[in-house]
């Protein structure tokens, strides 16, 4: 049976035409005001450069997914993921092949006991990642100082600092001067200018405790270096939270060319994350990695 009838049979009994309409395909206007609607977003891997999606896990944060699928014989059950209507689940629907998170996979990481066929798939974007470094279309992020508080002179900086908003703990993908606006701009490029500039007003670097959620066990640690925007204007954090620069802040209706990276902080998965010294201020001229403020643990 024909989806689509033959000219010829296009007549109703009468002789009158029958209207057929052509089949497209779902796609998203250019000029919509975002592009982040139900489906998987592209993006590449920090730490090896390889491809990755972010999906929707429900009223949780985006988790990163590999672009391909993979037998579900080859995935332990804890790393089975499908894809329903464009948000992301932790199961496994039924089906012979399943997604799994890229950090099973990224080259980065310290390697995990699975089985032979992630081991060959791994293997692989290894080999991509050394020839993307080759060719000069990717750049290793530099290792994170490890920060002795002994040597008062040392400077280091967290690679991903807890940030309050709102009175609410993140954890943020980057160093606080390098979080990069998401909206899209005019060529439909990402826009490069970060989030804190030279003409807005920062945060503050302060020790806060470290509160557990509940039902988890003591925090590793009592207090931690949290940068605070609680002094902020409500417009200004919430700013912040949707991870734009000023100016495309100022028109709301900019389409968000990425997911803002914040993560929800907890203190037992983010433990590594925990600096219990808070970062000096160093003076204007200095070797300090912003103009505004220097990290020094």
């Amino acid at each position: 049976m024909c989806s689509t009838p033959p000219p010829a049979a296009a007549r109703r009994w009468d002789g009158s035409r029958v209207h057929v309409s052509a089949r497209r395909s779902l796609r998203v206007a250019p000029d919509a005001v975002s592009r982040l609607l139900r489906c998987g977003q592209s993006d590449r891997c920090r730490d090896c450069g390889n491809r990755i999606e972010w999906y929707q896990r429900g009223r949780h944060s985006a988790v990163r997914l590999h672009p391909g699928e993979v037998l579900v014989s080859a995935v332990p059950a804890a790393c089975r993921w499908h894809v329903s209507s464009g948000v992301a689940h932790p199961s496994h629907d039924g089906t012979p092949w399943c997604r799994l998170p890229h950090a099973v996979l990224c080259p980065t990481r310290p390697t995990p006991q699975a089985a032979p066929e992630l081991t060959k798939l791994r293997r692989m974007l290894a080999v991509n990642t050394h020839r993307l470094i080759d060719v000069g279309a990717f750049t290793p992020p530099p290792a994170e100082p490890a920060c002795n508080p002994a040597p008062a002179t040392s400077g280091c900086r967290p690679a991903r600092p807890t940030v309050q908003i709102l009175y609410v703990h993140y954890l943020a993908a980057r160093p606080v001067e390098e979080i990069q606006c998401v909206a899209q701009t005019r060529r439909r490029h990402r826009c490069t200018s970060p989030v804190l500039t030279s003409g807005t007003r920062g945060g503050q670097w302060s020790l806060m405790p470290v509160a557990a959620h509940a039902g988890q066990l003591a925090p590793p640690a009592e207090t931690m270096a949290v940068y605070s925007l609680a002094a902020l204007p409500y417009a200004e954090q919430l700013r912040w939270r949707s991870q734009r620069c000023p100016q495309h802040s100022a028109t709301p209706t900019t389409a968000d060319l990425a997911l803002a990276e914040w993560e929800p902080f907890d203190p037992l998965l983010h433990s590594d994350h925990i600096h219990t010294r808070v970062p000096t201020l160093r003076r204007r001229g200095g070797p300090a990695d912003h103009p505004r403020w220097g990290v020094r643990m």
